[in-house]
Parts: structure tokens; C-alpha cells; sequence
């Protein structure tokens, strides 16, 4: 299974070229979605596009959740409301014209998808190879499974870490900034108010790995709450069992849209460059 961040696959280029042209947006990422189907399938199989959801449940669990990422969209120049209104037509176009599962659900991100999908192909047996397409070191976690790999759209490299559990460990206990997630030290609203994060060295971290039988005595309980909330946000495993079986009975239920359709669309709208690789949109070579 080759399972994609759909919208880092499209803000990946928007951002580093300054696009907000719908007709250059929908190109970019059908030609960059073409280029990895087309890579990736005779090794792993059937395309699936995981997309953002609406009211994410960790925004529900922690509302300061991404909260910095508004004002640091406010600050851009690029018109972001003409680019996610394109890039929710073009998911829909996706859907109903090309080979490929598309997966858009209320509370989910795209996170959930990957994860519940990866984990669901290497815990029940079946041990199905998986490439995930991705920038996001969150998806380091997941090569606790040998069959997982991850490719970064950033370095245009295989993401690997020789110890994802330990990665894993360290990612909860320093938080993640990008998604306002402040490290175990910091309290909620360190991000939105703009404050320093509390510094936290990584022998304190080293620490704490080793008394992690008593890790509540060994945190004290202000630290210990902060570090379950940074557990509840980060680790897979800690995605609610009711989002995990919404993802896995909707993927079980949907069904792609033939290889035929591909080529209508390409035409009807003048995508002339991509015409000529229609096939390589196919699930199968």
C-alpha cells in the first residue's frame, strides 16, 4: 500500500513556489501524485490519499493544538482560502476520476489515516508492505514495522531512524512545535501566549527513560499530566479505538473509481502534459 499526505503533497510545492494558481495547482499535484504512483506501485500495491478532516479530535482533546499555524498563515502573502477551496475541489475530482482510495473524514487527520491503515496491514498478519509519502517525522514510529518505510517530500529521501521507539520517546517528552505542542516542562498555552518553552535537557529525558516503571514519581504530577497529554497527542497508539474503526470500515468500504475515468478527466480539463502518462495514474502497470 503507497498511503499519502495528501496535503502536504500539494503544500509541499505551493509553498516553496509561492503558487496560488488553481489550473498550476491542480497540475502539480496530479503530476506529483502520477510520478510516485508510478514509482512505488508494482512494489507496494494500491494508492490511498489521506486527507484532513474537520474538528480533529486532538483539537477537541487540547484545544491549543495547532493554534500557532493561523497566524503564521495570516502572515503569508499567498491567498489561502482560494488554495484550500482548490485543494478540496481537487480531492473531490480525485475521487470520483481516479484509481485511487481517497479517505476525508470528520475528526480525523491525515495522521490518523496513515497510522490506523499502516498498523492495521502489519498487526493482524498480513505484514503488507508500506510506503508512506510524507515529510512528517511523526511516521518515524511507525518503522517499528520492518515492512514500513517512509519517503520525505522535503529531501526527496527515505526517512529511517535506527531506533523508532526510542525517537518515539523523546518526540513526547520535547513536544512538537510545528504542531504547538509544548515539551513536558511547558504548559498549555506556551505557544499561543508566545513564551519560551521551560529548556529540558536530554539527560533529564535519558532519565526518566530509565524509571519508566515509576515514571509518575519520577515526573512529579504537573510534569506527568503534560507528559500523558503529549502521549495522547503523539503516539499512534493512543488514537481513540472509535476513530480507528470509523477509518478502517470506510477504507473497507470504498470503492476507487475506474482507470478509464483517468483520461476523460485529463482531457476535459486541457491537462495536455499529463495525457500523454495516463497510464501511469493506473493502480496497476
Amino acid at each position: 500500500m503507497i498511503i499519502v499526505d495528501y496535503s502536504q503533497i500539494a503544500l509541499a510545492s505551493i509553498i516553496v513556489q509561492r503558487i496560488d494558481d488553481p489550473d498550476l495547482i491542480r497540475h502539480i499535484c496530479l503530476n506529483t501524485l502520477r510520478m510516485y504512483n508510478k514509482k512505488y506501485r508494482e512494489e507496494y500495491g494500491q494508492m490511498v490519499l489521506a486527507c484532513d478532516g474537520f474538528n480533529s479530535w486532538r483539537k477537541q482533546f487540547f484545544p491549543e493544538y495547532k493554534g500557532n499555524r493561523k497566524k503564521n498563515r495570516s502572515a503569508s502573502e499567498l491567498d489561502w482560502n482560494l488554495i484550500f477551496t482548490t485543494l478540496n475541489d481537487l480531492r473531490e475530482d480525485i475521487k470520483a476520476n481516479f484509481p485511487w482510495k481517497v479517505l476525508h473524514l470528520d475528526e480525523c487527520e491525515a495522521d490518523d489515516i496513515i497510522a490506523t491503515l499502516t498498523m492495521q496491514t502489519q498487526e493482524f498478519g498480513l505484514h503488507e508492505p508500506v510506503m508512506i509519502i510524507s515529510s512528517d517525522k511523526d511516521f518515524i514510529q511507525l518503522q517499528k514495522y520492518s515492512n514500513v518505510k517512509q519517503f520525505s517530500l522535503a529531501t526527496k529521501k527515505l526517512v529511517t531512524d535506527p531506533n523508532p521507539r526510542l525517537y518515539k520517546w523523546n518526540h513526547i517528552c520535547r513536544g512538537d512545535s510545528g504542531d504547538g505542542v509544548p515539551n513536558v516542562l511547558s504548559p498549555d498555552d506556551t505557544f499561543i501566549t508566545e513564551q519560551h518553552q521551560n529548556q529540558l535537557r536530554q539527560a533529564k529525558i535519558d532519565g526518566w527513560a530509565e524509571n519508566i516503571d515509576n515514571l509518575r514519581e519520577e515526573m512529579g504530577d504537573e510534569i506527568y499530566r503534560n507528559f500523558q497529554r503529549n502521549q495522547t497527542l503523539i503516539d499512534f497508539d493512543y488514537i481513540p479505538e472509535e476513530i480507528q474503526n470509523t477509518i478502517i470500515n470506510t477504507f473497507n468500504e470504498t470503492k476507487p473509481a475506474p482507470n478509464m475515468k483517468v483520461l476523460n478527466y485529463l482531457v476535459k480539463n486541457r491537462l495536455k502534459n499529463l495525457i500523454e502518462c495516463t497510464e501511469e495514474f493506473y493502480t496497476h502497470g
